[in-house]
């Protein structure tokens, strides 16, 4: 209906259809318009609160997940209760991947029930309040639950703007029957400028837009106040767009923030294992070292062992110290090695020395297999030893008391092969391409008390590879033990021309001669003077280990120290006298005991010489001398 109708002769009839027409159509848009700005209001609170409370959630599992890697209920609850500056947030919980609760929080001293278990990750709305479960998630793992509990007042909320819209309604109906009662016609053409600027502004967003003036008073007023409507509305589009860039700005420093704050926390993390993973290692022999001083101070011999080996480890972890006091190359996991020529052997019994007792308090089988001849690589005799020590540690720990651990090795052209193997626990196929990351465990559900921290077999690989070598894990599968394979370059060079000896120093006839004593420091500097005098020389450290070696190289001479490991030698006397060529050999016992009936138990047990520890060069010099000399009766 247009102004023109006015005109019609039922004037009052014409104002009363204009004015209930005015009155109904601003209900009726008003209405509308109100129950769409409810409904999106009401959507847009809940969206507001759903994300407020994931987020919170996001930041609470980021900033707990070392918490819950080592167990630091402590920390957890810490970080919970800085969720007190949120009073919209009644309870918040951590639960652990096992699904107990780790940590809880409850606003002031109200009682709550938690959930005993968490459910899935998500929210929900349960009486009145908003309940969120997020996930802890930390290198694609599951660490746990975040729970929170807020109260959602959609009720008060739905009240509150209610009332309003009931009242702006109202207002706007009176304002709309009084406008139609006095203005009729001149109400028309005001109400058109006004929806052709609304609906361009609601199209193009330009609250730049206005209605032109027009004279007459209310209309005037209305068509002010929607300008002015505008221009403040203008004001705060702007002003809110500002605010969003800023907001923006802020959440990306805040994000770059707590990056920072992670990745330094990872480095620290990595820092720590590194440096408690290298310095436990010597630990075990200067333990077992210190063992024998409380023991057996009283013998010379012992107190001397305990103490060389002590020294050595301690050297050994005094230059670890040295090389991690470099703490940007630690953090980017580089590791400085001192390269040299370095005997295959001598690496070997370093490596022994860190993990024999730990092998033997497990009640394990220890067999090692190496060339007859020497091998000598190019590297850090340190850390070679160190990832020998690695692998044979993680075999021990991953293997059942009493089981098998074996260290073989063996030359394929120009590389040195190492196999350490178990028949432990095994690998599961999905973990073959894992085992060599940093902090992954490969038995992570048995209650193992030594686990360790997950960055022995990482080292070895980096270290391996430091060295221009490769390392690879087998396995046949769980429960079926596991098999780790080093490959390393060898150093090949002509033999060096022998160097000049002073005649003096020249036996005028050589001998085949077997050193067995488990000092290795002792028998390797005495084997290396015999070998400087041109006697064939071969060294063992345990008693069958000699046994086989007797029988193979047929020695002129055989020198045995009486506390041989898994063999006296006593009993590998009597071994080597059984062997065909067992009655030609001089066997002569090396021992720390010098008693009557220590000796008078050596010529018993097949000895023909008696010697009594420090042994001087010179006495061994004097036995090989005096070869035609008629050996003792032994009775």
């Amino acid at each position: 209906m247009s102004w023109q109708d006015s005109k019609h002769p039922d004037s009052g009839s014409v104002r009363s259809k204009l004015i209930l027409m005015a009155v109904a159509t601003t209900f009726v848009a008003l209405f509308a318009s109100s129950l769409a700005m409810l409904l999106y209001d009401l959507r847009t609170f809940k969206q507001y609160w759903v994300d407020e409370l994931m987020t919170q959630a996001d930041l609470i599992a980021s900033v707990t997940a070392p918490a819950l890697t080592f167990n630091d209920a402590r920390s957890a609850q810490q970080n919970l209760a800085v969720l007190r500056v949120r009073p919209q947030i009644l309870a918040g919980a951590i639960y652990g991947a096992n699904g107990a609760r780790f940590a809880s929080y409850a606003q002031g001293s109200r009682l709550v029930s938690y959930p005993p278990r968490p459910g899935a990750p998500g929210y929900s709305i349960d009486d009145g309040e908003l309940v969120v479960y997020h996930p802890v998630i930390d290198n694609g793992e599951v660490l746990g639950t975040v729970y929170l509990r807020a109260r959602y007042g959609l009720v008060e909320r739905l009240l509150n703007y209610a009332a309003i819209l009931g009242a702006v309604l109202l207002a706007s109906l009176v304002l709309a029957a009084l406008v139609a009662s006095r203005l009729q016609q001149g109400i028309t053409a005001p109400l058109l400028a006004v929806t052709g600027v609304a609906r361009e502004v609601m199209q193009r967003r330009d609250f730049s837009l206005r209605v032109p003036g027009h004279s007459g008073g209310e209309i005037e007023v209305l068509v002010a106040a929607f300008n002015d409507m505008l221009a403040e509305i203008g004001k705060r589009a702007h002003a809110l767009q500002e605010a969003n860039l800023t907001l923006e700005h802020e959440m990306q420093v805040r994000q770059q923030a707590e990056e920072a704050l992670l990745v330094a926390d990872r480095r620290k993390d990595e820092f720590l294992a590194t440096l408690a993973h290298e310095l436990r290692n010597p630990l075990a022999p200067i333990r077992t070292g210190l063992d024998i001083l409380r023991i057996r101070s009283g013998d010379a011999t012992a107190t001397q062992k305990a103490t060389d080996i002590m020294e050595r480890q301690l050297r050994q972890m005094v230059r670890l110290v040295d090389d991690l006091l470099d703490v940007s190359r630690i953090n980017t996991g580089k590791f400085a090695i001192k390269m040299g020529r370095v005997e295959l052997k001598a690496v070997v019994n370093d490596a022994l020395e860190v993990v024999r007792s730990y092998i033997e308090v497990h009640g394990h089988e220890l067999v090692i297999e190496l060339p007859d001849r020497p091998v000598f690589l190019h590297g850090d005799a340190t850390r070679l030893a160190q990832i020998l020590s690695n692998l044979l540690n993680n075999a021990a720990k991953y293997t059942n008391r009493g089981g098998r651990v074996s260290l073989a090795a063996r030359v394929e052209e120009h590389n040195l092969i190492v196999n350490v193997a178990d028949n432990g626990i095994g690998i599961a196929p999905d973990m073959l391409h894992h085992v060599f990351d940093m902090f992954v465990q490969v038995d992570s559900t048995l209650e193992r008390t030594n686990a360790g921290l997950g960055v022995g077999l990482s080292l070895a690989r980096r270290l391996v590879e430091l060295h221009g070598g490769s390392i690879e894990a087998h396995s046949a599968g769980l429960n079926r033990g596991s098999e780790f394979v080093v490959r390393l370059p060898i150093v090949v060079e002509p033999e060096l021309p022998a160097k000049s000896v002073p005649a003096a120093f020249m036996s005028a006839e050589t001998f085949r001669i077997l050193l067995a004593d488990d000092n290795i420091d002792f028998v390797n500097s005495i084997g290396a003077l015999l070998s400087a005098m041109g006697h064939s020389v071969v060294i063992t450290h345990n008693g069958p280990d000699a046994l086989t070696a007797a029988a193979r190289f047929c020695p002129d001479y055989a020198f045995l120290d009486i506390g041989l490991p898994q063999m006296s030698g006593y009993d590998l006397a009597r071994g080597i006298r059984r062997l065909p060529s067992g009655a030609m050999t001089m066997l002569i016992a090396v021992t720390g005991w010098g008693q009557q009936k220590d000796r008078q138990l050596a010529f018993e047990a097949g000895f023909d010489h008696h010697m009594v520890k420090p042994v001087r060069f010179e006495q061994i010099e004097e036995i090989l001398g005096n070869r035609t000399v008629v050996k003792k009766v032994r009775t």
